[in-house]
């Protein structure tokens, strides 16, 4: 049994909590956060705590807080001897570095409040400072997925700026595409289909093979007429940007 005190009440944490509790091999010995309203989650699952000065011992302390904030919550665990994570994956572990034992905890995937997932597939990717300490951490993630890995802190930064252009950014092109339907009457429930296999597509294709579409083909009177029907200054430019990149990568330039 691995003791566990998450730090935190954002996104991250309520959905850490909530896998946390589900399995045989973990306590959460208690769920720590300044604000006691953003605690209800874990009311009547586990102690509840907001003050940073009463923090009972514990085998792992996960600290889910926004990157900015990591610095400063470690100082207060500095002088426990359990093992310090963040799950950040833009923050290097050495933020911790004050901490006896530290390392990183960081579960690569989109959370959102009030949706939950399962962390049976979610990749967990570990880093630790002490060697002694890869087989704790690698039993905490493996108490939650199926796919547990070592990686060090420039293969997670690579992977979370490779994060932001497969979702945050991919997810920005719906909500532009949302507005181009809205605007022009059109459902944009219509494109769920299409969506949903572009994604599909890559459980078989890399994504270079994958790319299709007017720019990849090098169908110019489509790319024209695209732009001439796009009255939003911020779409033209978005689509001019991205149609360009694609087109350097499978043919001539727009």
């Amino acid at each position: 049994m691995i003791s566990v005190v998450l730090v935190g009440t954002g996104n991250v944490a309520q959905n850490l909590f909530q896998a946390l509790d589900k399995t045989a091999h973990v306590k959460v010995e208690q769920v720590l956060g300044r604000n006691p309203e953003h605690l209800t989650f874990a009311i009547d699952k586990a102690p509840l705590n907001t003050n940073f000065d009463n923090i009972p011992n514990a085998d792992v302390y996960i600290l889910a807080v926004s990157d900015n904030a990591i610095a400063t919550v470690a100082e207060k665990f500095k002088n426990k001897k359990g093992l310090v994570v963040h799950t950040s994956g833009a923050t290097s572990m050495q933020e911790l570095k004050d901490c006896d034992r530290y390392g990183v905890f960081y579960p690569l995937q989109t959370f959102t409040i009030g949706k939950t997932i399962s962390f049976q597939d979610i990749p967990i990717c570990l880093e630790v400072s002490n060697i002694n300490d890869r087989q704790l951490v690698q039993s905490l993630g493996k108490s939650l997925s199926n796919n547990v890995q070592f990686i060090n802190t420039e293969e997670r930064r690579a992977l979370h700026i490779a994060a932001v252009f497969v979702n945050n950014f991919t997810n920005y092109m719906y909500t532009m595409g949302e507005e181009i339907c809205m605007d022009n009457g059109v459902d944009f429930s219509l494109l769920l289909p299409l969506i949903k296999e572009t994604a599909a597509k890559l459980d078989n294709l890399p994504p270079l093979l994958a790319q299709t579409g007017p720019a990849k083909r090098g169908d110019q009177n489509t790319l024209h007429n695209h732009l001439k029907f796009i009255k939003n200054k911020q779409q033209r430019e978005i689509y001019t940007l991205l149609s360009n990149a694609i087109k350097r990568t499978h043919g001539e330039k727009l």
